[in-house]
């Protein structure tokens, strides 16, 4: 009887193989042929799958994305909004190897995009789907009356967002001295301050 395959799963485990590679080899060290022997599958088999390079880094990059906002949706929350929240920001932050994995790779991926257009396309499009997501936030808490009076909605968004994005540098590229207490430590001063407490 012949083996049934889950494409599905199969392509996340190509996507992960490039992960491993961009993550040991940086992103010009992710050729087909490398993320091929990395999964153990020959070309052929791969090019089942994606066809070029280009499709491949498109699709890892977008299962980064995918995983994170997943995790988030299934998160079970405190109903604390600013512990909830915290918790909420703490999936896009390197607090543990799943999450310094995809932020090395996703840190990749937005230093390539300054030259492909394809992964700036893309990189925008998740880029305008977390300020959405960080919009949601402070909205909500204006609304719930939690927010600092008269703050800027737009402003603190933007704001919230650069803050994510640095802790995300910081965590992968300060490895050493921006540890996971630092990090939840930031992102609890920041909502202290937001709040006005």
């Amino acid at each position: 009887m012949p083996k049934i395959v889950n494409h599905d799963e199969r392509k996340e485990q190509l996507a992960e193989a490039a992960w491993r590679v961009i993550r040991r080899d940086g992103l010009e060290g992710a050729s087909v042929r490398s993320i091929a022997d990395e999964a153990g599958m020959s070309l052929g088999s791969l090019r089942h799958y994606f066809m070029t390079q280009a499709e491949l880094l498109q699709f890892s990059m977008r299962l980064v994305s995918e995983r994170v906002r997943a995790r988030i949706e299934h998160k079970v929350y405190s109903g604390d909004p600013y512990r909830d929240i915290a918790a909420i920001i703490g999936e896009l932050v390197p607090l543990d190897e799943e999450r310094l994995a995809e932020c090395e790779v996703w840190l990749a991926f937005v230093g390539s995009s300054v030259a492909d257009p394809a992964l700036r396309e893309l990189g925008q499009e998740v880029h305008n789907e977390l300020y959405r997501g960080f919009r949601q936030i402070v909205d909500s808490l204006i609304r719930l009356g939690l927010a600092r009076p008269g703050i800027d909605a737009s402003l603190e968004t933007m704001r919230l967002h650069a803050l994510v994005d640095g802790l995300v540098v910081h965590g992968v590229t300060r490895q050493g001295t921006m540890t996971r207490e630092h990090i939840q430590q930031i992102i609890a001063y920041h909502m202290d301050e937001l709040s006005g407490n």
